[in-house]
This record gives C-alpha cells, sequence and structure tokens, in this order.
C-alpha cells in the first residue's frame, strides 16, 4: 500500500466531520452579545492589523495608548474577513460596546464549545519552552489537531486572543499564562479552565510585587483554582514550595503528580547522562515505568524540564513516546535559548540568544550551561533584571558567584541595575581560572555592541546574551548575527 492510500485509509475521527470556518458572524455576535453587519465566516483572529491575512477578524483593541480602531482600514486592505468594533466602519463587522470585553467573551465561548483536552503552563522559569514541548508532543499524534499560545501570548491580552484562535477541531489546547501580581492568573484561569495545570517552577521574578518567594508560589498556584473537575496539577517535587503548591492543588480538588529528582516525585529523574552534541539522555520513572529519552536542548533546567513534559503528557493521556521524540528534535527558541553560529575572524562563534527574560533563578542556569560549554573563550552579555524591587541590589550582585565558575572571559554588563555586580567585579576576585574577569559596565544595547565589537570576537567563541526583554539586547543579538561570512 502506498503512502497516498494509507493516508485515505486513516480511521475517521467526529472531528474531521466538523467544518473549517472558525467562526461565523451570527456566532461571534451571540457570543459577544454584539450585532452582525454582513454575513461572514473568518478563519483566524487577529488584533495587530500588521499580522492580518486573509479571512481574519480583526479585533480593534483599545489601550492607553492607541487605538485599533485607527487600522481597520489598513486591516481590511491586508485581507480581513471582518472586523470587531465598537463602533461602525465600512465593512463587514460586529459592533459591541467594548471590545476588549468582547474578545474576553469570544474566548470564553470558544472554550465553551471546545472539545480539546486543555494544558495550562505556569511558572517563574520555563513556560514558554515547557508549552511548545508540550506542543510538539501532543501535535505528533493527533493529526493535527493540537492548538497552542504562539510567542509569549500568555497576559490578559494574549491568553484570550489565542483561546478565540482554538479550532472547534481541536483536540488538544496547551495554554501559557503569566503574571506580574496576584489574582491575574485567577483571572486566566477561569477563561482557560484547563483539565491539566502546570507549575513549571518556582523563583524570585516579579517579587517586586508579590513581596516574597512563597508570595509567587501562592500567585503562580491560583491556576489550580480553574481546574475542571477530575483534573491534575502538574508541580515541581524540588522546590522549596512544593508543600505550598501540592496543599493548594488538593485545596481545589486537583489530583497531583509531581516531576523532579526528589524521592516522592512521581515522575523522577534516576540518571542523567551529558551528549556529546550539548543535550542530555535521560532515564525517569514515572509511576514506576522506566522511560529512557533523548532531550536535544543542553542544561540542566532543560533536563528538569523534559519531567514536566512527560508528567504533563500523561496527565493529558497523551503518548509519550512522542513525547521523547519531541524533547529529541525540538531546538531552541528565539530569544530563550536559540543557537546560531556566526561568522567571526578566525571561524565562527557561538551566538547564545536568551535575550527575551531574565530572573535570577534563569540567570544561574544559563551562565551554568555556558560553563558547560566547549568554548576557547566565554563571553557573557548580561542585562537588568526587572521588577526585582528593593531585592534587585542583591539579587545582581549574587550573580558574581555563577559568572566566576562559568570561567567566563569578558562580561558585558548592561543597565543601571547592573551597577551592584559590577562593583562586586571592580573589586578584582578571581574566577576559577584564577584571574580578576574583565568586564565593561554599559547603559544601553548600542553601548554594549560597542564594547563587544571593541573587545573582538573571535573564532571559537562563546557568547552568552541574556536579560529582560526591556533592555533590549535583542538588538545586540540582530546586530551581530546579521553579519556576513
Amino acid at each position: 500500500m502506498n503512502a497516498l492510500a494509507s493516508i485515505l485509509r486513516w480511521p475517521a475521527d467526529a472531528a474531521d466531520r466538523q467544518r473549517l470556518a472558525l467562526w461565523t458572524s451570527a456566532e461571534i455576535a451571540k457570543a459577544t452579545g454584539g450585532t452582525a453587519y454582513g454575513e461572514f465566516q473568518v478563519s483566524g483572529v487577529e488584533m495587530d492589523s500588521r499580522d492580518v491575512r486573509s479571512g481574519d477578524l480583526f479585533v480593534a483593541l483599545k489601550g492607553e495608548a492607541m487605538d485599533g480602531h485607527r487600522f481597520v482600514e489598513k486591516a481590511f486592505a491586508s485581507g480581513a474577513a471582518a472586523a470587531l468594533v465598537d463602533r461602525p466602519v465600512d465593512g463587514p463587522h460586529v459592533l459591541v460596546a467594548d471590545t476588549m470585553q468582547a474578545l474576553q467573551d469570544l474566548a470564553k465561548a470558544s472554550r465553551e464549545r471546545a472539545g480539546a483536552t486543555v494544558i495550562g503552563v505556569t511558572g517563574s522559569v520555563g513556560k514558554t519552552g515547557v508549552k511548545e514541548a508540550i506542543f510538539a508532543s501532543l501535535e505528533r499524534t493527533s493529526r493535527g489537531g493540537a492548538h497552542r499560545s504562539i510567542r509569549s501570548y500568555n497576559n490578559h491580552v494574549g491568553v484570550p486572543l489565542t483561546l478565540s484562535r482554538m479550532p472547534p477541531r481541536s483536540r488538544f489546547g496547551v495554554f501559557e499564562m503569566g503574571m506580574s501580581a496576584a489574582g491575574e492568573i485567577a483571572h486566566l484561569t477561569g477563561m482557560v479552565r484547563p483539565h491539566v495545570a502546570v507549575v513549571t517552577t518556582i523563583a524570585p521574578a516579579h517579587i517586586e510585587n508579590l513581596g516574597s518567594i512563597e508570595g509567587i508560589a501562592r500567585a503562580k498556584a491560583e491556576i489550580f483554582g480553574g481546574l475542571q473537575p477530575g483534573g491534575t496539577a502538574v508541580i515541581p517535587a524540588d522546590s522549596p514550595q512544593y508543600e505550598i503548591l501540592r496543599e493548594a492543588a488538593l485545596a481545589a480538588g486537583a489530583k497531583v503528580l509531581s516531576f523532579g529528582r526528589a524521592e516522592h516525585a512521581d515522575v523522577r529523574l534516576l540518571d542523567v547522562i551529558a551528549d556529546a552534541g550539548g543535550g542530555s539522555l535521560v532515564t525517569a520513572s514515572l509511576l514506576g515505568q522506566r522511560l529512557c529519552y533523548t532531550v536535544a536542548e543542553p542544561g540542566e533546567h532543560w533536563v528538569a524540564n523534559s519531567a514536566c513534559v512527560m508528567a504533563a503528557v500523561h496527565a493529558a493521556g497523551g503518548d509519550l513516546g512522542a513525547a521523547g521524540l519531541a524533547l529529541a528534535s525540538m531546538g531552541g527558541l528565539k530569544g530563550r535559548g536559540a543557537r546560531s553560529r556566526i561568522p567571526v575572524p578566525g571561524g565562527h562563534a557561538l551566538l547564545v540568544d536568551e535575550s527575551y527574560n531574565a530572573n535570577p533563578a534563569s540567570m544561574r542556569a544559563t551562565l551554568a550551561q555556558l560553563g558547560q560549554t566547549p568554548a576557547t573563550r566565554r563571553l557573557a552579555v548580561l542585562g537588568a533584571m526587572k521588577e526585582l524591587g528593593d531585592f534587585g541590589p542583591a539579587f545582581h550582585a549574587q550573580l558574581l558567584e555563577p559568572l566566576l565558575g562559568a570561567q567566563v572571559d569578558y562580561a558585558v554588563l548592561v543597565g543601571e541595575e547592573m551597577l551592584p555586580l559590577a562593583r562586586e567585579l571592580g573589586k578584582g576576585l578571581a574566577s576559577t581560572l584564577g584571574k580578576p574577569l574583565p568586564f565593561a559596565h554599559c547603559a544601553n544595547a548600542g553601548e554594549a555592541i560597542a564594547a563587544l565589537e571593541e573587545f573582538g570576537l573571535a573564532g571559537g567563541d562563546a557568547v552568552l546574551v541574556k536579560g529582560s526583554n526591556s533592555v533590549g539586547l535583542s538588538r545586540l543579538v540582530a546586530h551581530f548575527s546579521a553579519r556576513e561570512g
């Protein structure tokens, strides 16, 4: 039997008989309480006119500085089939009182009609990578029936937008949820209503608003409040906040599935062998079942992430073999671990792009990985860690130990918040190589580019670029990635 015949004989699924249109005008009007002007169908939902594709519903959101209604005409010119607006426009549209509320109502209607198993993912570190790995695992065996948040659409706009885009045919939905203050996860999980709620880890991100690491754990644990009856909470067994998470999950009526190295972990990491290519060969136990798989992404943090992914896929009823294949083939995401080789005098340098986000835990993890990366020289470009409040100076100064431990040959520190670390380095403390670490302290990404150019990259270098997104180190990554060989 040839491949085409095999595909045609693939067992039918009830979802295959559903229509392909995402929303009709009548459905949008019913979901939002609005009035439809024109009869239409849409194949997607978009809030940015620059990203509109043919067949999309353009949602004209209003923010503090920008009103999406200014771009309705541009959206139609780009192929939008209709618009969701709070004032009449030329072209097919649904008129509502408030477009933000209407988007949330559309998201809730999408969740209500969905027959998919829904997984919600939050955590201080690793949630985007874990979300992508869970999606890749479920996509492999669902015949294209998995849906997930794109980019880092994890806030009060991104989550309802992603929900509203979920096709009725979906078998799985994987949604990332972020927060910077208490109550935000509760609002998001009330829309997502997951069957599986995942917390990757707890670390001092957004501690400025939450006051303590325990406060962060409680805010993340809000995800359990939205679990469907009989749902599963996937939590890190190695976390000092394990009991806080476990008690919150049990109070919500959830089944608990933990992961990590601890003896009580349900998905327990037993053995890890570093791969010559930078990844790891992992042996784990899942409720007594032995698993062996490869993780392509380098670093101890990705070993822990892999156990989290296995737990989530198991809880969602997915295929663990497909999860192993997904973990073995995943590459780094832009701004979140993407690796590229850039031409420099004497050959090529390895550029590790971690420019999208940073907190004390992720800084330590990526610096540790840099220290294990084979290289002639190791360079670290570290941007400020934001939203640490009064804890900021101490957390930045404490990067001295992992920076020296990584045997870095040159450091570029970017942002005012990095001053405490610059002061520590200025004391001339010796690294494990027995010599002080040369460094430059820059105000912005432009100065950092100049400092790195002046230092000079050479063949065999490994360069880590890590910082909070607002520091703008993606500009530095783009600058050096654009070099021609």
